[in-house]
């Protein structure tokens, strides 16, 4: 079976238009990948440079938002003569299709890729409600 080689082109990051013109730091999207299991959804996504407790992930209804504050990489004792890679930070907001059990959404992160394990709600349970007299 054959395959098809390509070149791969340099990716550059996307970056988001900030209102904010005062802000000095550019916010990127990061890349991400989503995945569904039959009992959660799975949540990866790029977060170069950006320490544990940079990260800020919020689930509010149905919108996960994911935003990070990458630290800024100084090199004292180089001249920089090319650049790919520039500071700034990081946001993602999602709406997500599954009602999600907030109980236990899991997050960790390793080499610079946030995982978050979001377990699917079980189906509501039918309850009787009872009448109170008036």
């Amino acid at each position: 079976m054959a395959q098809e080689v390509s070149t791969v082109e340099p990716r550059t990051p996307q970056v988001q238009s900030s209102g904010d013109r005062s802000a000095e730091r550019q916010v990127f999207i990061p890349p991400t990948d989503i995945y569904e299991t039959g009992d959660a959804i799975i949540v990866m996504c790029e977060l170069p440079g950006v320490a544990s407790d940079g990260v800020d992930i919020t689930l509010e209804r149905r919108v996960l938002t994911i935003r990070a504050r990458a630290a800024n990489q100084e090199h004292a004792g180089y001249q920089r003569v090319y650049t790919e890679y520039a500071d700034g930070d990081y946001e993602r907001v999602f709406t997500l299709s599954e009602d999600i059990d907030r109980d236990r959404i899991e997050a960790s992160a390793k080499d610079g890729v946030l995982h978050l394990h979001l377990p699917k709600a079980g189906p509501a349970r039918a309850r009787k409600i009872e009448l109170k007299p008036a």
